[in-house]
């Protein structure tokens, strides 16, 4: 690329800003509340996932009356936009103006990337949902965790099924035109590959794409098309997909936040069938996922999905830490050392940090299916303990370049 993926410049937008208090301080360290910051992309076209985030992580504290483990929590919610400028302003005033103990979030990889030096020089300890895979690899940062999945994780499983148990020669990749689309399709062209398959065209559109008739003309024919889209981008794209009577040609499978559970509210029958890749579903069969995706959805009346399940289980993972320090969120080495020693259950299952700070734990093969009239993404295959390395040896990987539109080389595309 022409410029590091650290550079990006843009405008600023404005920030929202919600507090919340309440009482009981039985095991905390301080008498002051503890305050969370909250990076969510809440306008543009990643808006549809930062609400979702907001709404989870509100719900979550709810649940305990605004208290971890006997502290009282301040929740500050910031708007990034989307934008990556934007999302290093927000992030000075959560820490600079509102002096946060902690940070969740954002979004998007090119914010994570955008904020990850600034972040690490403030020493604030960050649980972060963005995929962006070098900040838990080449460049990793001791007051940063992933508690979701870098940007291929989990599309190396889809992968590996697609090659060795749904026999596919030739696919095709289409994805947002940013690192999280890169890094997916660049992970997934790997696995597939390395298992006799070929990935014979790659299209990259821009995140914003009104319109996706001219990128659905130029698809060559193949087994599949893999999904490499964030917010509503997939069911847009799907939408004019089947228009031009191609869903009928070539099976359509998908990343983590292709068919989102945010997205699939919006869609009918035309997503069933479609596969897809994540660490989450809202049909989840373990103990704390059945209380929370029924609760989320009888709130909201839709199921939760990646965004909504990333800063849930950010709630679980800083109570979980919090428990461990007594409630003392001012000794930031001793908070992230307890977040970074985690290995406790969640709506995910079982997670543990590795080395790096990035999240080893289940990915799961999921199949949109029809229940109580609604779409879910129904569980059908579960890979546990995923490595953001997959089954590369650690060392090796790490000499590679990180992936990205050229990384690996594409060897197999046709004319």
């Amino acid at each position: 690329m022409a410029i590091s993926r650290r550079q990006f410049v843009s405008r600023v937008a404005g920030a929202s800003i919600a507090s919340i208090t309440a009482p009981n301080l039985a095991f905390a360290q301080n008498n002051g509340p503890l305050r969370v910051g909250l990076l969510a992309a809440k306008t543009g076209p990643l808006a549809s996932g930062g609400i979702d985030m907001e709404l989870a992580l509100t719900m979550y504290l709810k649940e305990r009356d605004y208290t971890l483990a006997g502290r009282k929590i301040e929740l500050i919610v910031a708007d990034t936009a989307g934008v990556p400028a934007t999302a290093r302003t927000k992030a000075q005033e959560l820490i600079e103006k509102n002096n946060v103990h902690c940070i969740i979030g954002p979004l998007a990889a090119f914010e994570a990337l955008a904020i990850a030096d600034y972040l690490t020089e403030k020493e604030i300890p960050t649980l972060g949902v963005a995929a962006a895979e070098d900040m838990t690899q080449r460049h990793p940062s001791p007051w940063f965790v992933r508690l979701t999945s870098t940007s291929a994780q989990c599309a190396y499983t889809l992968a590996e099924y697609s090659a060795k148990e749904l026999k596919y020669k030739k696919i095709v990749t289409i994805a947002d035109d940013f690192a999280y689309g890169h890094e997916m399709c660049a992970g997934f062209q790997r696995v597939f590959e390395d298992n006799g398959g070929k990935i014979i065209q790659k299209i990259f559109t821009p995140l914003a794409t009104p319109d996706y008739g001219s990128y659905v003309a130029q698809v060559k024919n193949a087994d599949a098309i893999f999904l490499g889209t964030a917010g509503s981008n997939g069911f847009r794209f799907l939408r004019q997909f089947i228009e031009y009577g191609l869903k009928d040609k070539m099976a359509v499978i998908g990343g983590m936040t292709a068919l989102d559970e945010s997205v699939l509210r919006n869609m009918g029958d035309e997503a069933l069938g479609i596969l897809t890749t994540s660490w989450y579903s809202a049909e989840l069969d373990n103990p704390l996922n059945e209380m929370f995706a029924p609760a989320f959805r009888k709130q909201f009346k839709y199921d939760p999905g990646y965004y909504a399940g990333s800063t849930y289980l950010a709630g679980e993972i800083l109570e979980a830490a919090l428990t461990t320090t007594k409630g003392n969120a001012e000794d930031k080495k001793a908070l992230m050392a307890a977040i970074r020693g985690s290995n406790v259950d969640t709506i995910r299952g079982q997670i543990k940090f590795d080395e790096f700070g990035n999240v080893v734990g289940n990915a799961y093969i999921r199949k949109v299916t029809k229940s109580d009239g609604r779409l879910v993404n129904s569980v059908i295959k579960t890979y546990p303990d995923v490595s953001q390395f997959w089954t590369y040896d650690k060392n090796a990987f790490l000499k590679n370049p990180v992936y990205s539109r050229d990384y690996p080389p594409a060897k197999n595309l046709e004319p």
